[in-house]
């Protein structure tokens, strides 16, 4: 029997479409995957060798709850060379297992079951749940394709309450690929100011932008540092999503909440895939890279491809690995988007609707699939249109 809140959770859409199609390969069928979010490529060796060399070096016993120490301060150098913030990796920095338990623990050591959090729809699933798991009250945010998918501050302002205590932010986005200007960032900025708001950014996909674009954090805008949690991690940039190690920067009041409750549920994440990810930090990043410029060369032709189908309007992502485009002229759901896609074109992709209430209209995929497989897709989607 399960909980009350848990009676509230649905299942990843994401997983339901994945083992769909699975149960469709089991039957013969070959088809192109564009739902999982994660590069086709395999983690770059001198990290796996990394990891290995930590292996046979005996890394197998607990680490610090925190992380290891070589890993916390490879991350405070990062963010000092790259962002000119200055974190202490004893008293900022807790590595997670990915940004998944980031975003937990944020949330649940945080906030208090009553409490609101602005969040953007569309979003990441995770963030959407895990409040209601903890019974904090999500409040949705609006994000359009007729506004390049930004925040309204307007919208935001109508929808702050004396419960608001926290604003989410995802730059590049999942699942619109969209980044935030630097005129939204200094506006939300003043926003969360002038609300008292902690921010929680997840940047996991800040290395992963087109177009000669620069991220930015919105813990550099002034006075933001010490009330910005930042998320990140190596599963994306690096190819590691089966590491499952990510980490979380802040205020040593958010951070130390965080880690007691991170002791309670994992007592500390894999001591010699941390090795690894400490590799993934300091060593040759030209693999990853080369990773990011095949994902420029994806998305371009993805969009161009896409939007010469008749009934998709796919606009052109900043970052990430995905497009969002719509399928409102279709006069079909999400839902039966992508299930029709699956059943005909043999592609498998996920119901924007999965994303909250503004994604429904359009349908996610993922370019992460190789140019000949996403040459596959395009042609089968464009016979099914046809077809229907």
């Amino acid at each position: 029997m399960s909980s009350f809140a848990m009676e509230k959770v649905p299942s990843s859409e994401i997983r339901v479409m994945f083992d769909a199609a699975k149960k469709l390969e089991a039957e013969g069928k070959k088809l192109v995957h564009m739902e999982i979010g994660r590069p086709d490529m395999d983690t770059p060796a001198h990290i796996v060798e990394a990891a290995v060399k930590a292996l046979r070096n005996g890394e197998v016993h607990y680490a610090s709850n925190a992380g290891i120490l070589p890993l916390r301060e490879a991350i405070a150098d990062k963010y000092d060379t790259e962002h000119q913030l200055s974190y202490d990796p004893y008293k900022n920095i807790l590595v997670t297992n990915g940004v998944a338990e980031g975003v937990y623990l944020a949330i649940s050591a945080l906030l208090n079951p009553g409490d609101e959090i602005l969040i953007p729809d569309p979003v990441w699933l995770n963030y959407n749940n895990v409040p209601v798991m903890n019974f904090i009250h999500p409040v949705s945010y609006t994000l359009t394709s007729n506004n390049s998918f930004l925040p309204d501050i307007n919208e935001l302002k109508e929808k702050v309450t004396n419960h608001t205590k926290m604003l989410v932010l995802l730059s590049p986005s999942n699942p619109t690929g969209a980044m935030l200007t630097h005129q939204a960032i200094n506006e939300l900025a003043s926003f969360a100011k002038e609300n008292d708001l902690i921010v929680l950014s997840d940047e996991i996909y800040e290395k992963i932008i087109y177009d000669s674009k620069k991220h930015i954090s919105i813990a550099t805008v002034k006075d933001m540092k010490e009330r910005t949690i930042i998320l990140n991690g190596f599963s994306k940039f690096y190819s590691m999503t089966g590491w499952r190690i990510g980490y979380a920067l802040g205020n040593e009041k958010y951070i130390q909440p965080m880690l007691k409750m991170h002791q309670y549920i994992n007592s500390a994440s894999t001591t010699f895939a941390q090795w690894g990810a400490l590799e993934a930090l300091t060593g040759d990043q030209t693999p990853s890279i080369k990773m990011v410029k095949q994902f420029e060369k994806r998305r371009n032709f993805f969009v161009k491809s896409l939007n010469e189908i008749p009934g998709f309007q796919c606009p052109r992502p900043d970052g990430a690995f995905y497009v969002f485009p719509s399928i409102k002229e279709t006069g079909m759901s999400s839902k039966e988007m992508s299930q029709f896609l699956l059943e005909k074109a043999h592609v498998v992709s996920v119901a924007g609707s999965s994303f909250g209430k503004s994604g429904e209209g359009h349908i996610r995929f993922s370019y992460t699939a190789s140019l000949y497989e996403l040459e596959i897709a395009v042609h089968h989607i464009s016979k099914a249109m046809k077809d229907l």
